[in-house]
């Protein structure tokens, strides 16, 4: 592995509005490449700009911490930080890989963020995460954690193939159940699911139950993307060290697509599939109301929920115009006192749209929202 120091010019990326994936304005990558190795990655993408070979070589942003304090220092910012999560992790390199255990920048930044008071959701593939638990569990007790970790399944066998630098799913579940027993809201990213491998309905039903044994609060659940450019070949030429025959089906799903998706028809069917097991075993498809009610502002508030609720009813094959109505309603310079000045704009979206925004701006909350929930966990 090649480590390389370098000087960061920013860290902190704000959103355009709040990411009702991770409930958060705010990200940031301690890091740029991933010793993870993952065959699938996306930071493999020509896109993400990662010098040297992806897998290999790990660039570590040895300012990191002062450029962040000073991002973070609320003197500096026109308009005041937005209330939700600050997402760590994520992006093209784990903050809590093998450079980690030297370079404690992760472990620096949850000191600054409980100094600071920001509420802090971890996204992981790394038992490493446990050495912070001191920080952790005094940013729980302040603001609030959430500590997050993603599969591709839960097949030990599986996953030293394709994701040869990781702890095997089996040790991150039992980091789950003892994060949990610490008192910290833990969820599962089962993403991405990699196509004739990790998709059956065998295995997702595995993985849905081992999680939910381990005691996550949630499931989220995605496909895999496949980029034209390195991503594709790497992943490919992997695929066909031992699988052949699977890789020959590739090019079925995987048409040119700006972002790498698949086919829409194979999309819906794993979606199908993964909210038909997520309800069985009463799982949430989406990070639960009651983990982020208390951190954001009704605005912010509004876009997640109409965000959630149109994922749920596109996971259960229903048309939806809820998420239409969370971008519509972002659009809004004053949400609230546009919305109620009648905005026409938002009629375009129809009469259950409008008493959800309605509902939540007088009670803070959304009937509907959840049962959906419910019945999708």
């Amino acid at each position: 592995m090649i480590i390389r120091e370098i000087e960061a010019k920013s860290i902190l990326r704000k959103h355009a509005r709040i990411d009702s994936w991770f409930i958060s304005h705010y990200g940031m990558n301690l890091y740029r490449g991933c010793a993870h190795n993952c065959a699938y990655c996306d930071g493999r993408a020509e896109g993400y700009y990662v010098e040297g070979e992806f897998g290999e070589a790990v660039s570590v942003k040895a300012n990191a911490i002062e450029i962040l304090r000073r991002e973070l220092d609320p003197q500096w910012k026109r308009t005041p930080f937005k209330r939700s999560f600050v997402l760590l992790g994520g992006g093209v390199g784990d903050s809590y890989q093998p450079a980690e255990k030297k370079y404690e920048l992760a472990r620096q930044t949850l000191e600054l963020l409980y100094e600071l008071g920001f509420p802090v959701h971890v996204l992981t593939k790394s038992t490493l995460v446990t050495r912070d638990m001191d920080i952790l569990k005094k940013i729980n007790q302040r603001a609030k954690t959430i500590v997050s970790f993603s599969f591709s399944s839960t097949s030990d066998e599986i996953s030293r193939v394709v994701e040869p630098g990781v702890p095997a799913p089996s040790r991150r579940l039992e980091t789950i159940e003892a994060i949990k027993n610490e008192g910290i809201a833990c969820g599962a990213f089962l993403m991405p699911v990699i196509p004739f491998i990790t998709d059956t309905a065998e295995l997702m039903q595995e993985s849905v139950s081992r999680m939910r044994e381990a005691g996550v609060y949630f499931i989220i659940f995605g496909g895999m993307t496949l980029k034209e450019g390195r991503q594709k070949d790497h992943f490919m030429k992997a695929l066909g060290k031992h699988s052949p025959e699977i890789s020959r089906k590739y090019q079925d799903i995987y048409k040119y697509s700006k972002w790498g998706e698949p086919v829409k028809e194979y999309t819906d069917i794993v979606n199908a599939r993964f909210a038909r097991i997520a309800v069985k075993h009463g799982i949430p498809m989406r990070i639960p109301f009651s983990l982020y009610s208390d951190i954001l502002d009704t605005s912010d508030r509004i876009i997640v929920i109409l965000e959630h609720i149109d994922y749920l009813l596109k996971m259960r094959g229903e048309n939806s115009s809820f998420g239409y109505g969370a971008y519509l309603f972002s659009q809004l310079s004053s949400p609230i006192l546009q919305w109620q000045e009648d905005m026409p704009g938002l009629k375009r979206v129809g009469q259950k749209v409008q008493a959800v925004i309605k509902e939540v701006i007088a009670t803070g909350r959304s009937t509907y929202y959840e049962q959906l929930l419910g019945v999708s966990g």
